[in-house]
């Protein structure tokens, strides 16, 4: 243990010395830190691209990186060989969300710092990069949601501005906006009314919703709430 030590401590930043200890401790490190970033990407996870190949490549980004690192460390010739070989394969696989990319980039850095044998920059490094992603997933940072919303129903006619419901709708909708209002059949004189709305809050959805239908002519109402837009 004591050995390992003097080795983080005395890795030089500018001409490290690589050696079997060396490279198995970058090996090891690499695979520890890449390891917890994975863990915190699992924590800290939201969303249904979830993905459990992603989760374990991030770990052998690090230790794939940490190695080439090794490999070409000193030798030029070995660097552009391995970029020659390394231009030879394709990445077909499409990363939509950017976070995702984030931590594979920070898989890569981490990987870098392990395998030319900067020890310390890596584990504080990603200390703190797991505190910043920690602070990000608690508090929410940067979250939007608007509650947009579809409320439907039917009402035995037209009716204005001035009219009960849209007393309800301005009481607890920022915004709405009228998408459809389709005549029934023949003979049927109830009107289809369709709105986008923005709700205020939607703890109050029901009180709405009993403000509606106290209204006379008011009836087959329909509420549907979409907290957040998902890609997918």
């Amino acid at each position: 243990m004591n050995d390992i030590l003097n080795i983080i401590e005395n890795a030089s930043a500018f001409s490290p010395t690589f050696s079997v200890q060396s490279v198995l401790l970058s090996l090891l490190l690499a695979f520890v830190l890449g390891q917890l970033l994975a863990w915190l990407y699992y924590f800290t996870h939201s969303g249904l691209s979830y993905s459990r190949s992603f989760v374990q490549s991030l770990i052998l980004i690090t230790v794939i990186v940490a190695m080439v690192m090794s490999t070409i460390a000193g030798s030029f010739v070995v660097a552009v060989g391995l970029m020659g070989a390394l231009s030879i394969i394709r990445f077909r696989n499409m990363i939509k969300d950017t976070r995702d990319i984030a931590f594979i980039f920070c898989s890569l850095v981490i990987g870098m710092a392990c395998g030319s044998q900067r020890y310390a920059i890596a584990i504080i490094g990603t200390l703190a990069i797991g505190l910043i992603i920690l602070y990000l997933h608690a508090s929410s940072f940067g979250t939007h949601t608007p509650h947009n919303a579809f409320l439907r129903f039917s009402f035995s006619g037209h009716f204005g501005n001035d009219h009960p419901i849209m007393a309800v709708l301005k009481k607890f909708c920022g915004h709405f906006t009228l998408i459809s209002a389709q005549d029934g059949d023949f003979g049927n004189l109830d009107v289809e009314y369709a709105y986008q709305v923005m709700i205020k809050n939607v703890s109050k959805n029901e009180a709405m919703l009993t403000e509606l239908q106290r209204i006379e002519g008011v009836k087959n109402i329909s509420l549907t709430v979409q907290e957040q837009l998902l890609e997918i």
